[in-house]
């Protein structure tokens, strides 16, 4: 049978867990200050400068970062893919924070507000925000409802629970089609301002490009939060399971790379390449970044079966997306000077926080990570011992395991498995 249990320690508060709680706390205090005084006080922001690093960090990062939850989903319940469930929850758990905290941001960065709610019936379809905010509600409440089970579990509520069941693989369909539209659709807003994007950024494919990239460093963020977890939470680590979601992100990178030169090519912006000024060693160092070195390292065998190369490689991933979201829509964005007041930098670090803390007290209640419980096959005919999570074999040892677990409250099995090195 599987267990899903913690030690008696692993029910107290570190140190890292309060100061993301003091962030939280103090992002949140900065947020309501920035509400009564307004944008003017509070931010950098001006008449030319319609947004800052709330839009450009929170929103565009925070979205396409969370980009790994349709993937994953839709790989298990489309697909049947069931032995990628194990990470399932938690990507899921983490879409829904950033999707949760990109709207948190849209009403912190809006001049009224109180007022983000006309969106419901003052209809603007020839906006591509009103598409990308559509999407983005809808979506959230989707995501909401797939994690919901694990609130659900928690307490015991077999009615809703069996409800969520059976409407499950619907509602991932649906957030595959809406995380699809509004992933493009942020790059839509960008294609309407050929006159402020430099010319290295600007594509009349940009929504392609950035629903490619968006879904690269959405798998890439899996394999961060799945690392950060064992380490910081002491979950299993699922490293043959991240070993063959770091052999697509290449594949991703490199259809990314070649639509992104090509586009280049055929408009005639190639020519911004080699000028030698900060755009082109910006946009090459992006490529680097993003594309070159990721594609090559996460398409090595060796890499894939360490941990700590892959999560390595995958932050270089997660860092070119923030460096290609910066560049559109901030440096490369011609709107005049900005730069970020100190109240805007740590209300964008207690959003940070406010979704690492979630996401921290969520793992520790709630039934976030689903860990098979382990029989260790013994040499000798004795009694089979069950492991309880977080009693770890030293790192990645070669012993064999017969591995059962519970997906949605079914158990399945599993045959005899091997850990990697």
């Amino acid at each position: 049978m599987t267990a899903i249990s913690h030690s008696k320690g692993s029910q107290q508060l570190g140190a890292g867990t309060l100061v993301l709680g003091f962030l939280s706390l103090l992002g949140l205090i900065l947020v309501v200050y920035r509400w009564i005084n307004g944008l003017g006080v509070t931010t950098g922001l001006t008449d030319g400068r319609g947004w800052g690093i709330w839009i450009s960090f929170d929103v565009l990062c925070g979205i396409a970062l969370a980009a790994g939850a349709f993937s994953v989903a839709g790989t298990v319940y489309v697909l049947h893919l069931k032995e990628f469930y194990p990470i399932l929850r938690p990507t899921a758990l983490t879409g829904f924070l950033g999707y949760a905290l990109a709207a948190f941001a849209i009403s912190v960065d809006l001049g009224f507000p109180h007022r983000i709610y006309y969106m419901l019936y003052n209809w603007n379809i020839h906006s591509p925000l009103f598409e990308v905010g559509w999407c983005v509600m809808i979506y959230a409440t989707v995501l909401a409802l797939e994690i919901s089970p694990i609130v659900f579990e928690r307490f015991n509520m077999k009615a809703p629970m069996k409800i969520i069941r059976a409407i499950t693989v619907p509602l991932v369909i649906l957030g595959i089609v809406l995380s699809t539209m509004h992933q493009s659709s942020l790059g839509t807003l960008f294609v309407l301002m050929p006159h402020r994007v430099h010319p290295l950024w600007y594509s009349s494919i940009l929504p392609i490009l950035f629903f490619i990239s968006a879904m690269a460093a959405g798998l890439a963020m899996v394999i961060v939060e799945s690392t950060w977890s064992f380490f910081g939470l002491k979950h299993k680590l699922e490293t043959k399971l991240l070993a063959k979601i770091a052999k697509i992100i290449p594949i991703l990178l490199s259809i990314y790379a070649i639509a992104r030169f090509t586009e280049l090519i055929i408009s005639g912006n190639s020519i911004y390449l080699f000028t030698g000024d900060k755009y082109s060693i910006l946009f090459w160092l992006e490529i680097l970044v993003n594309v070159i070195i990721p594609v090559v390292l996460f398409s090595l065998p060796g890499v894939r079966r360490k941990p700590i190369q892959m999560f390595a490689v995958a932050l270089l991933v997660v860092f070119g997306l923030l460096l290609n979201r910066f560049n559109v829509s901030l440096v490369a964005f011609s709107a005049g000077a900005y730069a970020p007041t100190w109240i805007e930098i740590f209300v964008t670090i207690g959003m940070v926080s406010i979704g690492a803390f979630v996401f921290v007290i969520a793992s520790r209640y709630l039934a976030v990570f689903t860990h098979s419980t382990v029989e260790k096959e013994k040499v000798k005919a004795k009694s089979d011992e069950t492991k309880k999570i977080g009693d770890l074999e030293p790192a990645y040892s070669t012993i064999s395991y017969t591995s059962s677990q519970v997906i949605e409250g079914k158990a399945t099995s599993s045959t005899p498995v091997t850990r990697l090195e």
